[in-house]
């Protein structure tokens, strides 16, 4: 059973246990596989990859052809990680039977285990259909990225005793339509702690302090590969953007310098051919030495 898949009812038994756990963003094979080895149970391929991957501003032009491209990396680069995939802006929204169109692509298509939805109310009802057409939807309340326009910016959000009634309302909807777990992104932490308490399913945060089920961060920000500040609520563990600048930089002086390749990097000759054979083609060729 080592490497049977981490499944939702594992994450829920984790909380009811009070044991945390890490999830980390992944966009492609490589990183996925890396984390899964590492141990990571639940891997978000979060519509996130639109800014830190695409170059775009915000996540709103990631469509879902695009998500779709990126599960599917994701899922072959791991055995035992829970993968959770980001529905696109207004691939929810329109109507709840093609958000489940929408989301089926994600699980039957692209081989995600569950999908994330942001919103509260407003998305009830979808999640309360997808769930009960068997397709497990993580929530996502606080600062939703898709609504970026409607906030006015990337911010701290439940900042009023109105804002944060309404939040913990949301967060109960969303456990009692069937969500497996919320994330709760840049929010104060007191907020955090009493949505956490109020609910049997796992929080997750990602800039809503210490007291979440779990945390979630962008691998990008995690190994700061990417040069320049990094959110606050982000911590790098490297700093491996600079790393490969250094890296490609050293490879090129080499190049450059013609100490790479050397012999230990190159292909040899086959038996009984000999350097002068290649050389006397060469020559009959019209080539110079």
């Amino acid at each position: 059973m080592k490497d049977a898949r981490v499944t939702i009812a594992d994450l829920k038994a984790m909380k009811a246990r009070g044991e945390r756990f890490a999830m980390l963003t992944a966009y492609d094979y490589a990183t996925a596989r890396l984390l899964d080895e590492a141990g990571i149970p639940a891997l978000l391929v979060g519509d996130s990859f639109g800014m830190v991957v695409l170059g775009y501003d915000t996540t709103l032009p990631v469509t879902l052809d695009d998500m779709l491209h990126h599960v599917k990396a994701v899922v072959r680069g791991t055995k035992r990680a829970l993968v959770v995939a980001d529905m696109p802006f207004l691939t929810y929204q329109v109507s709840v039977e093609e958000a489940l169109r929408n989301a089926g692509k994600l699980i039957q298509e692209g081989g995600a285990q569950a999908v994330k939805v942001e919103g509260g109310a407003d998305v009830v009802p979808t999640v309360r259909r997808l769930t009960s057409a068997g397709i497990p939807v993580m929530g996502h309340l606080g600062l939703t990225p898709q609504s970026v326009h409607q906030f006015g910016g990337f911010k701290v959000q439940a900042r009023t005793l109105e804002a944060i009634e309404q939040l913990i309302a949301d967060a109960k909807a969303l456990e009692e339509a069937g969500a497996f777990a919320v994330v709760l992104e840049c929010i104060p932490a007191p907020v955090a702690k009493v949505v956490t308490k109020s609910l049997s399913i796992p929080t997750i945060g990602i800039g809503a302090g210490p007291d979440c089920d779990a945390q979630v961060q962008v691998i990008h920000d995690l190994l700061h590969l990417i040069p320049g500040p990094l959110p606050k609520h982000a911590k790098a563990y490297a700093n491996v953007g600079e790393m490969i600048q250094q890296a490609v930089a050293q490879y090129a002086a080499d190049v450059a310098s013609g100490t790479f390749p050397t012999e230990q990097e190159s292909f040899r000759l086959p038996k009984g051919v000999t350097p002068d054979d290649v050389a006397a083609l060469g020559a009959a060729a019209g080539g110079e030495d």
